[in-house]
């Protein structure tokens, strides 16, 4: 049975009368079940190649010693030989756990990507964009060591169904998770037999891989959960589902009492805020605790927010992009009443397909770069200006409104998923590439 808290289904009870009079069938294909497995400094940068903005260019050893003045960088390669990594969390000794999306997590000791993945991991349905995604630590991990993934989760019933859900378990540095078991699950779920009322405007693919998955602790310890449309963007404004949503738990899966929607008829009480679409990044800002997170538009209009309690971003009604039918933002684009605008967004410029495509973003406080204290550092993953693939370094003023943004790490050629600040204060980076390409590289001040 899926968890579900008796909060969750009260509220949801008018939703279930309404899936089950929308619900029919939409064949998958290519869905696999993933049962886990148990050179010279300063190189020049390789230049970027047609179709980066999908694959990225093949990365050569490294280090590189690209960009100018403050954004001038020196790269290292920790590790190449992923296969799509998604997310990376740092541990008290220095090692890195990372994801990789076909189902596998891997750890990286002493700078060395261990050859055989740890096992433990639930099943999960491995297709398009879901598989093994995001992963954070317990902010007590040293003294209770659990570990936390978001991935999809497949049906019960009919397996080509899916939901993101978050898993839990203890890791003691071994070759095995242990304790695990799921703390939420979304919903509803979407598949050949779940929920799949498409309404207007060509959502994107009709396979409901827009998972989100980002997850990301606060300091009082709650965690985050980005949550996708799933491609149906409608249900982005439905209180009564998960999907388009960002989410807050406890750390065991309860709900906390002071969510903005618990006890408010009609809404699931672990939303936080909705009307997102697919958001692909979260951080909390370690200073002042505010909540960034950035997420797709359609064709243009990628955002980055910040994200407040009980607030509503706008999708599908409102959007700085355009659909995929050509239609615009039923409501409009920026200042609609009873919405919040992003404090950036990235229509494309370019005359052919290009957009921004934000991978994960993090907020930067080391002492390494100095000049970059409280920016905000945003992957990117697609091609956007004349780019391909990059960071983009967003800078705010003393108000918190968007001051400037400037692209660095140009050149590599490679889609951005993932940016984490290591406790060194240098920056970490996950490009998702297919293996053998897929890499891990630190950024350091160029020399």
């Amino acid at each position: 049975m899926s968890f579900f808290p008796s909060k969750r289904l009260l509220a949801a009870l008018p939703f279930v009368v309404f899936a089950l009079a929308v619900m029919l069938s939409i064949h998958t294909s290519g869905a696999g079940l993933q049962a886990p497995a148990a050179g010279a400094r300063g190189q020049a940068a390789p230049a970027a190649r047609g179709g980066g903005g999908r694959g990225g260019a093949p990365l050569g050893d490294g280090p590189f010693d690209i960009g100018e003045g403050e954004n001038r960088l020196h790269v290292t390669v920790i590790t190449k030989g992923l296969d799509h990594p998604w997310g990376m969390a740092f541990l008290p000794n220095g090692d890195m756990l990372v994801t990789e999306r076909a189902g596998r997590l891997r750890v990286v000791r002493k700078g060395v990507l261990d050859p055989t993945p740890i096992a433990g991991l639930p099943q999960i349905l491995v297709k398009s964009l879901g598989g093994l995604l995001d992963i954070a630590v317990h902010p007590n991990f040293a003294q209770n060591r659990l570990v936390y993934f978001a991935y999809s989760k497949p049906g019960d019933i009919e397996p080509t169904s899916s939901a993101l859900a978050v898993y839990r378990a203890k890791w003691d540095g071994g070759p095995t998770l242990t304790e695990g078991k799921d703390i939420f699950i979304a919903e509803p779920h979407f598949g050949a037999r779940g929920l799949a009322g498409r309404g207007c405007c060509g959502e994107g693919p009709a396979d409901g891989n827009s998972y989100g998955s980002r997850i990301a602790f606060d300091k009082a310890g709650f965690l985050f959960i980005t949550s996708g449309d799933r491609n149906i963007g409608e249900l982005a404004q439905n209180p009564l589902t998960d999907t388009g949503k960002i989410l807050r738990i406890k750390d065991d899966g309860t709900i906390p009492n002071d969510n903005p929607f618990v006890g408010k008829i009609g809404y699931l009480p672990e939303i936080y805020s909705l009307g997102h679409r697919n958001p692909l990044g979260l951080a909390i800002d370690p200073n002042t605790g505010e909540i960034w997170s950035t997420e797709f538009g359609p064709r243009g209009g990628d955002e980055l927010n910040r994200i407040q309690a009980g607030k509503n971003y706008g999708w599908m009604d409102v959007t700085n992009g355009t659909h995929y039918d050509g239609t615009l933002g039923r409501l409009g684009k920026n200042n609609v009443a009873g919405f919040e605008d992003p404090v950036d967004y990235w229509v494309p410029v370019c005359a052919g397909p290009c957009s921004f495509n934000p991978g994960n973003v993090a907020v930067y406080y080391g002492d390494k770069f100095p000049q970059w204290k409280g920016n905000l550092l945003v992957g990117s993953m697609g091609n956007w200006e004349g780019d391909t693939n990059f960071i983009m370094r967003v800078v705010l003023d003393d108000k918190g409104r968007l001051a400037g943004q400037t692209k660095i790490m140009t050149g590599l050629g490679q889609r951005v998923r993932d940016v984490r600040i290591g406790p060194d204060g240098y920056v970490y980076v996950l490009t998702d590439v297919a293996t053998p390409n897929g890499a891990m590289l630190r950024l350091e001040p160029g020399k």
